[in-house]
């Protein structure tokens, strides 16, 4: 059987060794972590250590880390944790977001689809003189167009009109360095899956003096801030990823280069496909690429069929056909015809060739059904 040429990488990550090993060693303790025998113990250690590498990776505080089932309950925790709020979000974050809160103001971007600070800072403004706390919620890095948002800058405006701020950092981490402290944000959000751990457990970074209110309720898990027993084998992935960040931080500008001349053949070949974001700051494993005329599911599922596993823009709209609100917001006159190549550590020189030929030959294919159709 061939093997499937993997550039989804923004999707979800192949599982690196050491989590898988993390994982299958967790899976034999049989201790639940609130236990306090010798077996309880046992799985306690693993819950604290884990715990203690994800605060290192992104320069939190231990004791502040909530684990969660993953991004999306993290997203989750953060925007509806916060009693009596009204909440400001980047009009491009992930739905994650957009859904958590369906009263929150929507921040505009630009055709880059970057966030306007202005625009954010006349919200803030009509807040305060409303009399109302607020939450601002800003992704650092999209996850359809890799685009990074100015989250340093952003959450300066908030604390100026007395406002926290969360960050969803999912698609960034192992892709760029993330430190809550050099960011200046309340809350940070955390996928182990989306940089080599396992699926089905993510974490809730919070600073000191965040209260929040529980969404799962039902037992002292997490320090009353998330009940239900601890995902013991997926924290402990999670724990052994995150202390591997670093390493996979360091292969960025190695990825990048590989991204860059996918981009530059591609443009190449066909010099009318767009690269959303391609003028702003974008994390150099992201590729959106916008070929006019041609469907998004058309393209995916054409390069499937080759061998070259894509997506068409967020995982978790997977199977629903429906543009890209990213690429809406950002003034795209085609989303639906957009596809996102994604890469990480393991994509060879060999995989950016399959994908430019198999890309090139199904591009090539339309365009002579296209003039055959005219023709006749």
């Amino acid at each position: 059987m061939k093997k499937q040429v993997y550039l989804d990488y923004n999707a979800s990550a192949p599982m690196i060794a050491a989590a898988k090993d993390a994982v299958v060693a967790a899976l034999d303790i049989a201790g639940n972590p609130s236990s306090v025998h010798g077996a309880g113990r046992d799985a306690r250690k693993i819950v604290d250590h884990a715990r203690r590498a994800v605060a290192e990776m992104v320069g939190g505080d231990s004791e502040r880390i909530i684990f969660t089932s993953g991004g999306t309950e993290a997203n989750n925790l953060a925007l509806n944790g916060l009693e009596d709020v009204v909440v400001l979000t980047g009009a491009v974050e992930h739905p994650s977001v957009m859904d958590a809160r369906s009263d929150a103001r929507r921040i505009p971007v630009d055709g880059n689809g970057v966030i306007d600070l202005n625009a954010l800072e006349d919200m803030l403004k009509a807040c305060q003189a409303a009399g109302e706390k607020v939450l601002v919620s800003v992704m650092l890095a999209n996850n359809e167009t890799g685009v990074i948002q100015p989250v340093a800058r952003a959450a300066l405006l908030a604390r100026e009109y007395g406002a926290k701020i969360h960050c969803d950092a999912v698609q960034a981490i192992g892709r760029i360095p993330v430190d809550m402290g050099q960011l200046l944000v309340d809350m940070v959000s955390v996928s182990a899956h989306k940089f080599g751990g396992p699926k089905g457990i993510g974490a809730l970074a919070i600073a000191p003096g965040v209260m929040l209110v529980p969404q799962i309720r039902g037992g002292g898990q997490e320090k009353y801030r998330r009940g239900g027993t601890e995902n013991v084998a997926g924290i402990a992935g999670l724990g052994a990823a995150a202390a591997r960040v670093t390493d996979r931080c360091g292969r960025a500008d190695e990825i990048r280069t590989k991204r860059d001349r996918l981009e530059k053949e591609i443009l190449a070949l066909a010099p009318e496909v767009v690269i959303a974001g391609r003028d702003a700051a974008r994390l150099g494993n992201t590729s959106c690429l916008i070929l006019p005329g041609m469907p998004g599911e058309t393209q995916v599922m054409a390069m499937d069929l080759a061998g070259v596993a894509i997506s068409s823009g967020s995982a978790c709209s997977s199977g629903k056909v429906r543009e890209s609100h990213v690429l809406k917001e950002m003034g795209v006159l085609e989303p639906g015809s957009a596809i996102r190549v994604s890469l990480g550590p393991e994509t060879t020189d060999e995989e950016i060739d399959m994908f430019i030929r198999v890309w090139s030959r199904m591009r090539g294919n339309a365009e002579r059904k296209k003039l055959a159709r005219n023709a006749a």
